[in-house]
């Protein structure tokens, strides 16, 4: 029991959360600025200035508003960043890590994904500004849209897991990429194309990107929840974001196409395969303007909404 919980430990603080993830997102947020810039046609920043950002802002200080709630305020960024760890820390690579069974299934990595959004709601109504406040109604609204479609994902890929194990539905997600070692990746199974697809554009709003940065809208919000915070809060908030983006992007490829190599290769192909996301999601970034908020929600409820019906109805046809 102790040397589980020292396993569990070692896994949100430094493989694959923590440290790992950590880096992972930094570099993986590099790569974003500096594939965006060259799209458009800009120097653009160095491929560390993440880890720089960090470094510096981890250095000042923190000033609270006046009209803040000085607790909450405070505490929403140590939420995202403990919050995405543990995320990290449930999410297998194949033929290197397999989580603990004590740390949940698949349902549970729903909620706690949904942490980061929800301390970001915090922080703009904790802050006092009504730049805040207004991105605070943007995300929630934007939430409420997307979290459908990715909920449908993840019952259409255990549906279709458990009963071609001649099971029910199956939500750890080890034993869904345990299937997918042995029968080939979800993503080249026809029914689960429509999920793929939801999940694909399930991945920008999540993680705060165009044609979704609706709630930071630097332009309009001039980054609304994140206005008032500096110095360290500001940086935990950078850093819940980058472990967030390896998160993300981990679910997806533990989803759909999980299969490599395994040892240190294992975790050089993980780390590829979300540098391919990231890549796709900064090509999207340097082509399209931002939505507006009825427009984001109008579309979530529409066509994800409907490929995640669609990838359900067809598995549980064929169950």
């Amino acid at each position: 029991m102790i040397g589980e919980f020292f396993r569990i430990l070692f896994a949100v603080l430094v493989f694959p959360g923590g440290l790992f993830a950590i880096a992972l997102g930094l570099l993986l947020k590099g790569v974003e600025r500096r594939l965006v810039a060259r799209l458009q046609r800009r120097i653009g920043a160095p491929l560390l200035q993440p880890f720089y950002d960090l470094v510096k802002l981890m250095g000042k200080i923190t000033f609270v508003p006046d009209l803040a709630d000085t607790n909450v305020f405070l505490m929403t960024p140590l939420i995202g960043v403990a919050s995405m760890s543990l995320a990290m820390a449930m999410l297998p690579i194949a033929g290197v890590y397999a989580p603990s069974p004590m740390l949940g299934d698949l349902l549970v990595l729903f909620y706690v994904i949904s942490l980061p959004a929800l301390s970001l709601m915090l922080a703009g109504s904790a802050s006092g500004s009504p730049f805040g406040a207004i991105g605070f109604s943007r995300e929630m609204a934007l939430m409420l849209a997307y979290e459908g479609p990715i909920l449908l994902v993840i019952v259409s890929v255990a549906l279709h897991v458990g009963a071609a194990s001649g099971r029910g539905p199956m939500f750890s997600l080890a034993e869904i990429v345990q299937y997918q070692i042995r029968h080939g990746p979800l993503i080249l199974d026809w029914r689960m194309v429509p999920a793929a697809l939801a999940y694909a554009a399930f991945i920008p709003a999540n993680l705060g990107m165009p044609p979704f940065d609706i709630a930071e809208a630097e332009t309009e919000l001039l980054e609304g929840p994140l206005l008032e915070y500096t110095g360290a809060s500001l940086g935990l908030l950078k850093l819940a974001s980058a472990i967030k983006t390896v998160a993300i992007a981990g679910l997806g490829v533990a989803l759909f196409f999980p299969n490599g190599p395994g040892g240190v290769l294992g975790v050089v192909a993980f780390a590829a395969k979300c540098l391919v996301i990231v890549g796709c999601l900064s090509v999207l970034k340097a082509a399209v303007g931002r939505m507006r908020i009825d427009q984001a929600v109008v579309f979530y409820l529409r066509w994800p909404v409907l490929f995640g019906v669609l990838s359900l109805a067809m598995v549980a046809i064929h169950v």
